[in-house]
């Protein structure tokens, strides 16, 4: 009778999600190290932080002192002023704990003191390179990076006009343009006042041509009729005229 001959010990199934992730790590070039963690430990903003805090909440508490309370309060303040007093001491110590309550939370939740502490380790950062790029740049005369100014160097005005550099000079070329427009409108406008005023010193001059010789006609008649006997003509003429009409 033939012996069997022992079979192999079954394999477990690979699940597909750690093949995925050998094959991944087989693939994928080497990382960076991760970054160091940030520490829980209010850093200087953070501290800084809770103490505006602290001195916001004293000088609240300080506007509510017991004379402003009990002014409004007079009654209960002349007859049982210690029972006022003890009330407005629960409000205060209630409206302490319910501010910083509230303000615990809200670190807790936006995680405050982790995003302060990452911003300083940052700053710290930056501030590192800054200094390490201004000691290169003095002892790397004559390197490719001559005259390049590294942007982290750069104050906060020199920033501000870099970012809005772009936008300004848009608005500079827009201005300009209506600039233009409006010099040459204007231009046309003081030609057009020009031969107006040519105009009316045209007519000035053709009036007083007309003056002069109404003038000399009226000299000439009195002239010729000192006793104004064309003028009572004229007169008599129009009253007869005006009769006629309202005869009529």
């Amino acid at each position: 009778m033939p012996t069997s001959q022992p079979q192999p010990p079954p394999q477990s199934p690979t699940h597909p999600s750690q093949t995925n992730n050998q094959n991944q790590n087989q693939d994928a070039s080497p990382s960076p190290p991760p970054p160091a963690p940030v520490p829980l430990t209010p850093g200087p903003r953070a501290s800084r932080l809770q103490q505006v805090f602290n001195q916001a909440l004293a000088r609240t508490l300080r506007a509510n002192s017991y004379a402003n309370f009990s002014a409004c309060f007079p009654t209960p303040a002349r007859h049982v002023p210690a029972s006022l007093e003890n009330v407005w001491r629960q409000l205060n110590a209630k409206l302490e704990e319910s501010a910083r309550a509230e303000f615990e939370d809200v670190l807790r939740e936006r995680e405050v003191v982790r995003g302060l502490n990452e911003l300083d380790r940052l700053v710290g950062e930056a501030r590192v390179r800054r200094e390490r790029g201004e000691g290169g740049g003095a002892g790397g005369e004559g390197g490719e990076g001559e005259g390049v100014i590294p942007p982290h160097t750069l104050g906060a005005n020199e920033l501000y006009q870099a970012h809005l550099a772009p936008y300004l000079a848009e608005a500079q070329s827009s201005l300009n343009t209506k600039l233009g427009t409006v010099q040459g409108e204007n231009t046309r406008l003081a030609e057009k006042v020009t031969a107006q005023r040519r105009e009316i010193e045209q007519l000035l001059s053709g009036l007083e041509a007309v003056i002069g010789d109404v003038e000399g006609a009226a000299a000439a008649t009195a002239e010729f009729d000192e006793n104004h006997g064309l003028r009572l003509e004229a007169q008599e003429m129009d009253e007869e005229i005006k009769a006629a009409q309202r005869q009529g």
